[in-house]
């Protein structure tokens, strides 16, 4: 598109949004080829439409949006209401590619209630609502067989999928199955069980699944109370027993507070891509529902955007006509006869944290089942957090870390290993011999070797790290930063891992003044960070027991110019000791080596005797 097509089509999109009414609607945006790229809703058309075209838009998905738009058209309708409702529903049936993409919830199961004329009760994933009612969806699957049972164990309807009508039951078409002798089903179908008494019990099924348990408890109490009176003791001990099922299933269940009736609940957490939002309905002071939607973002949809959406969506699924929304922050929404709580204390609160809990831990599961799926992800979610929490300039990708080891300055040494996406390039750890400290330095053995093995890389032009780690505190990573930023020039971010009295790792350091950066010990990145630590320290203390066990090894044998190990150990399988190799004639040394090398040998030990 050139300069002039492209000023033609602004100018043309530009002249409809100054024709748009100041009324709340709907309106779509069009691509080149006519298809809905975006549909949203206002309360005023003209000044939400007008916005996405203003200079100062600074957000890059909008402007990305903006440049693809080719065509405006509008809806307008009496309220607020009425404009999410209609873009919710434009939504769904044209499913544009730039407008938030709710990932369905068809495969979570539910309950469903037949319409038959003796209704059955079981789950299913498939919604047909010409064959039942439906409760649910279940996010939860063991939550929903608690419920299925509870319904079993209390009303016993039938199990059995054979079609069943009034005429069938009346003629005595049908016979009582093994379900009816082991007492799972009253027999209806033989009229064991009147129809009453059947769609009684049904009825009962549905106020549970309502949440409306108090209701069915305080009913059960009544006929118990009432069988009593008329001495039916039997029937009012079966009664009884449902009454106690009943009670027992609603103290297992979450009672927020008895005072709390008919609300939902919405919050909403965040990923880079994908908005989890909960969902949470009480009735009678117990939830009775909780599910969590998933939004995939599409142009940096703001939490009370996202929430706009997800109220429509959720008073539509669930059919939910609460007259109260608690929500965490206030959203530019008008519902007739809904008010918007945002709780700052109290049991409302309590419900609000409840259901962020819910939405964070649905979030945590996902990230899980698609990092099982996709290591790389879990990786970079990790160098993405480190990044966040040290506020660095880009992921670090590569982390070294540094340790030294020796004993009184004896055999000092010093490692340095290598992360590559938060795991050990093993091909990339090197080992150093302290060459200028005399005595135990740590201080200047660790400025010793970075300086070292960053002049290298300089010169080498190998790439430098995104991170580098001390193991130890403020200390080594004064010496550090005095080797990489004063002696060498460079900027590279440095962190230093601490350990507490019982030598365990407690405290991740960062910046001049070092300071301490808050991070739980139980969290999978300060795992990652221990292991990496514990990583430079077994390799360091490896080397040091490999030069020390070199050094006990040590034979005046191995400082004779011309002879090698292999003649070396031939002479001691022969003659057991260096003393004895010493005290040796000529002749018996050339008779295990050879006469060159024994003259060697030979005159290593007598060369200045008389």
């Amino acid at each position: 598109m050139t300069k002039e097509e492209n000023e033609a089509r602004l100018e043309k999109l530009k002249a409809i949004v100054r024709a748009l009414p100041k009324k709340p609607g709907s309106y779509q945006y069009y691509d080149a080829e006519g298809t809905i790229i975006y549909v949203g809703k206002a309360k005023n058309l003209k000044n939400r439409v007008s916005s996405y075209f203003h200079s100062e838009v600074d957000r890059f998905k909008t402007k990305v949006l903006v440049s693809k738009i080719w065509d405006i058209t509008y809806t307008v309708v009496n309220t607020e209401e009425d404009a999410l409702l209609l873009e919710n529903a434009l939504i769904k049936k044209y499913n544009p590619r730039y407008n938030v993409l709710l990932k369905d919830g068809k495969t979570y199961p539910s309950i469903c209630i037949t319409k038959e004329y003796l209704p059955r009760i079981f789950s299913t994933r498939t919604i047909n609502k010409k064959w039942g009612t439906y409760y649910g969806p279940y996010s939860h699957v063991g939550a929903m067989h608690g419920v299925l049972d509870l319904i079993k164990k209390l009303y016993h309807p039938r199990p059995c999928k054979q079609p069943m009508t009034q005429e069938g039951v009346e003629s005595g078409k049908y016979q009582v199955c093994l379900e009816y002798h082991i007492k799972n089903c009253g027999g209806p179908c033989i009229r064991k069980q009147t129809w009453d008494d059947y769609q009684r019990s049904i009825q009962q099924a549905r106020e549970i699944l309502k949440g409306n348990t108090r209701e069915v408890q305080r009913n059960l109490k009544e006929e118990m109370l009432r069988l009593a009176d008329e001495l039916r003791f039997e029937e009012a001990e079966e009664v009884k027993r449902r009454y106690l099922l009943l009670e027992q299933f609603v103290a297992r269940s979450e009672v927020v507070s008895h005072t709390i009736d008919n609300v939902d609940v919405l919050t909403i957490a965040n990923d880079d891509k994908v908005a989890f939002v909960n969902y949470i309905h009480v009735s009678n002071g117990q939830i009775n529902q909780s599910f969590t939607f998933e939004y995939k973002k599409r142009l940096e949809e703001t939490d009370s955007e996202l929430l706009q959406l997800a109220i429509v969506e959720m008073r539509e699924r669930f059919q939910s006509h609460a007259k109260e929304i608690i929500l965490p922050e206030e959203v530019d929404i008008d519902l007739e006869g809904v008010t918007i709580t945002v709780p700052q204390r109290g049991d409302k609160k309590t419900l609000l944290e409840l259901s962020l809990m819910n939405g964070k831990q649905y979030k945590f599961d996902r990230l899980k089942q698609a990092e099982k799926l996709n290591p790389e992800q879990k990786q970079v979610r990790l160098m993405k957090e480190l990044q966040d929490l040290l506020h660095l300039p880009k992921m670090p990708y590569q982390i070294e870390c540094f340790d030294n080891s020796n004993i009184s300055g004896t055999d000092a040494v010093a490692a340095c290993v290598v992360f590559k996406k938060m795991k050990p390039s093993k091909q990339d750890y090197r080992k150093y011999n302290i060459k200028t400290v005399v005595g135990p330095d740590d201080y200047a053995s660790m400025k010793e070797v970075v300086y070292r093995r960053y002049h290298r890389l300089i010169e080498e032009q190998q790439p430098l790290p995104d991170l580098i780690v001390a193991d130890g505190g403020k200390g080594q990573m004064e010496v550090i930063r005095q080797a990489v930023q004063d002696e060498l020039g460079l900027d590279i971010p440095i962190a230093g891992l601490a350990k507490n009295d019982r030598h365990r790792t407690n405290e991740l350091l960062y910046g001049f003044p070092p300071r301490v950066i808050g991070i739980k010990d139980t969290s999978e990145l300060f795992r990652v960070l221990t292991q990496l630590q514990d990583e430079v320290h077994r390799f360091a203390i490896t080397f040091h027991r490999e030069k020390r066990s070199k050094h006990a090894l040590h034979s005046e044998l191995d400082d004779i110019k011309g002879i090698g190990p292999k003649t070396r150990d031939e002479l001691l399988k022969a003659f057991k000791s260096v003393k004895r190799i010493r005290e040796a004639e000529l002749s018996a040394l050339s008779a295990v080596i050879g006469a060159s090398k024994a003259k060697i040998v030979f005159e290593h030990f007598h060369t200045g005797e008389e």
